[in-house]
């Protein structure tokens, strides 16, 4: 299976602080499966590092208060674009994040505070109908 993957959980660092956060769970499924390593925000314009931002209802702000609105549903459907590319039924993405956390994200407050919801690119990818995961769930090994 292929499978959609945040780089940012195979070590690259693309993350918005210019880290990455390598995640040994989601490395092991490449043992089994082809990842596909995307970062959508990246896709979408923005630079590494980059101002942290969250997500304000159905928008995308940094703390400064810039609206990244626009770079961020670019990058998700770039991500959606390489996901039917290559076939990908299920996507794996970094938890919390505004463009791809699942569930629960950062709620918009920049004070570490989470709220229900998806980040942009998770939500477009489901929509489409690309299981959804992040690298804390259990059903990791079941994929």
């Amino acid at each position: 299976m292929n499978i959609l993957v945040s780089a940012c959980l195979l070590g690259v660092c693309c993350r918005y602080n210019g880290t990455g956060e390598e995640n040994e769970r989601v490395k092991r499924l490449g043992e089994r499966h082809r990842l596909i390593p995307v970062c959508p925000e990246i896709y979408g314009g923005l630079a590494t590092p980059r101002p942290p931002a969250e997500r304000v209802g159905e928008r995308v702000l940094t703390k400064d208060g810039t609206d990244v609105t626009a770079q961020y549903e670019k990058g998700a459907k770039e991500a959606l674009r390489l996901a039917r590319y290559f076939g990908c039924t299920a996507a794996v993405l970094k938890s919390r994040s505004p463009s791809c956390g699942k569930g629960r994200i950062h709620d918009g407050t920049f004070s570490d505070g989470m709220t229900d919801g998806n980040g942009v690119a998770a939500e477009l990818l489901e929509a489409c109908g690309i299981r959804v995961l992040d690298e804390t769930d259990e059903r990791l090994e079941t994929l």
